[in-house]
């Protein structure tokens, strides 16, 4: 109450959400769609552990966060008073790091402090825990007066004449780049280093539009459900430069495949990651964007045409993903074909977690950085509808669009209540498929389609729902009303959601089967041969 009550004087503007975990969503959302810090607050007891969920997506993903919650007085720490919880201890493995304030002169160091650690290296949420006794005392004036000093990351760009070196003798260069170089704003220079040697750039899903995916040298998401010309180019290169990407199990895992004399170098300001690949030959350790400077600088000249660069067009003409067909029930490739012509150029496109997630981060095309946000190492279901809420109250003019599934779309669809509120009118997109359909597609292809807890039945009708907060949407039965659907929630003033109606037998293929390599990729539609 000491927080609230100072609020009203002053220019902070707060967002009342209708669940802790949303509050944290909305703060990570607006974090990537800007590159600055979130921030979110909640009580003590069941308002911080319901924080917990949103604090863990962000953490995994890299994004600062300032996380302050409230806790019972001092004297009753440890005594199971009213809504007591051991948040400092809950935050700890999910945190860069955690402050509990005893005295109230601790809180300008939490605070400026906490700040800087969040936003500095790899970035990430930062907790402070504040005793509800300690709110309500004056906060001694020198205590502002005080300097807090954050150490400067690890940096450790020693091999620059090794990497250089390595790049300028490589036959068939290419770029695998993970989030870290959005987060570290180096994706200009991905794209000049990528033109200078004629490198293709394969993305992991955390740095989908890091350089435009209509660009020659864009390859696209590799992983389990990325394009094929990605995993080709992956296969058959002889050196990878890896930019902030943690060589995770459902990107880069490939490794495996990769001939022995395939050469890594990997660049990340994390020095665990950075060393976490033993296939890695130089490690170079610091900021993206100055790192990928220092290589720009030693290559000194453009390399011209060779037959690598005639490789990736042959790659990448044999790798045209466009599904638009005009189907009852509708396609989910369908719907992204359409998101791709009728949407604003600078739309920003979040999404839920499961199928809709890979359909999305397979054939939307992105254009740019930060115009897709997604939640990555955590599969945080529920996440794209607040992140969708946190990125439009970031970037007000920009039409944002939450790609969801049924499932995931019920775990949060209360927060329709804070976006008509505070006049936030994001757009929400169902695929309705009556299944939790990621689960189920294993189940079909991997257990003789023995469904076992999938089956979504009695889902509301989400229209009549939305409208019930104050909202409006429409559903859509056939691939010929999409395109009004999609022109009237563009324009709509208030929040807005369509349900789609799609076809619960559609798999998102291809898919790198778990354990499997180039010779059993299942790929359905895919056109690949």
């Amino acid at each position: 109450m000491p927080l609230y009550d100072d609020l009203l004087s002053s220019d902070i503007r707060h967002v009342l959400v209708r669940h802790e975990q949303c509050a944290a969503h909305m703060a990570d959302g607006y974090a990537r769609a800007t590159g600055r810090l979130g921030v979110c607050t909640s009580t003590s007891g069941p308002g911080s552990t319901n924080l917990i969920t949103g604090v863990a997506t962000a953490y995994v993903d890299s994004s600062p966060l300032l996380v302050l919650t409230g806790q019972v007085a001092t004297g009753s720490i440890g005594n199971n008073a009213f809504q007591e919880a051991d948040s400092f201890s809950l935050m700890m493995p999910i945190t860069k790091h955690n402050f509990r304030c005893l005295d109230p002169s601790d809180i300008p160091e939490a605070i400026n402090r906490g700040v800087s650690i969040a936003t500095t290296g790899r970035m990430g949420p930062v907790h402070v825990d504040l005793p509800s006794d300690v709110m309500n005392k004056q906060v001694p004036e020198e205590a502002f007066r005080q300097s807090f000093n954050t150490p400067p990351p690890l940096e450790d760009l020693s091999a620059i004449p090794d990497a250089i070196r390595t790049l300028k003798n490589a036959q068939r260069p290419l770029l695998l780049v993970g989030g870290g170089v959005q987060w570290s704003n180096a994706c200009s220079e991905v794209l000049r280093l990528a033109e200078m040697l004629m490198a293709p750039v394969a993305t992991t899903i955390m740095a989908k539009g890091a350089i435009p995916e209509d660009h020659p040298l864009s390859l696209g998401i590799i992983g389990m459900h990325g394009k094929e010309s990605a995993r080709q180019a992956f296969v058959e290169t002889d050196v990878i430069l890896a930019v902030g990407t943690r060589f995770s199990d459902r990107s880069a895992s490939g490794q495996s495949e990769l001939p022995m004399t395939t050469k890594i170098i990997q660049i990340d300001i994390d020095p665990g990651e950075a060393s976490k690949s033993a296939r890695t030959q130089v490690r170079l350790v610091g900021d993206a964007k100055k790192a990928l400077s220092l290589l720009i600088q030693g290559l000194e000249r453009q390399r011209g045409e060779s037959p690598w660069s005639d490789r990736i067009r042959e790659i990448k003409e044999r790798c045209q993903c466009t599904i638009d067909f005009d189907t009852n029930p509708v396609l989910p490739q369908t719907v992204i074909s359409r998101l791709n012509k009728l949407l604003p150029h600078d739309s920003i496109i979040t999404t839920e977690v499961g199928q809709n997630q890979m359909w999305a981060a397979h054939f939307f095309q992105a254009r740019y950085p930060r115009q897709f946000i997604t939640s990555g190492g955590f599969g945080t279901m529920g996440f794209g509808f607040p992140a969708a809420i946190g990125a439009k109250c970031a970037c007000p003019e920009k039409t944002v669009v939450d790609i969801a599934g049924d499932g995931s779309i019920q775990m949060v669809f209360q927060e329709f209540a804070t976006a008509v509120s505070e006049d936030l009118p994001v757009i929400v997109v169902v695929f309705n498929n009556g299944w939790l359909g990621m689960v189920r597609q294993w189940q079909k292809l991997f257990n003789d389609r023995r469904f076992s807890g999938t089956q979504l039945a009695n889902n509301p009708d989400f229209v009549k729902l939305a409208q019930a907060y104050g909202a409006d949407g429409v559903r859509v039965d056939r691939s010929s009303e999409l395109d009004e659907a999609i022109k009237n929630a563009v324009a709509s003033e208030v929040p807005y959601i369509i349900d789609v109606i799609v076809d619960p037998e559609e798999d998102v293929l291809p898919m790198i089967p778990p354990g499997g390599g180039a010779k059993n990729i299942i790929r359905g539609r895919c056109g690949w041969n």
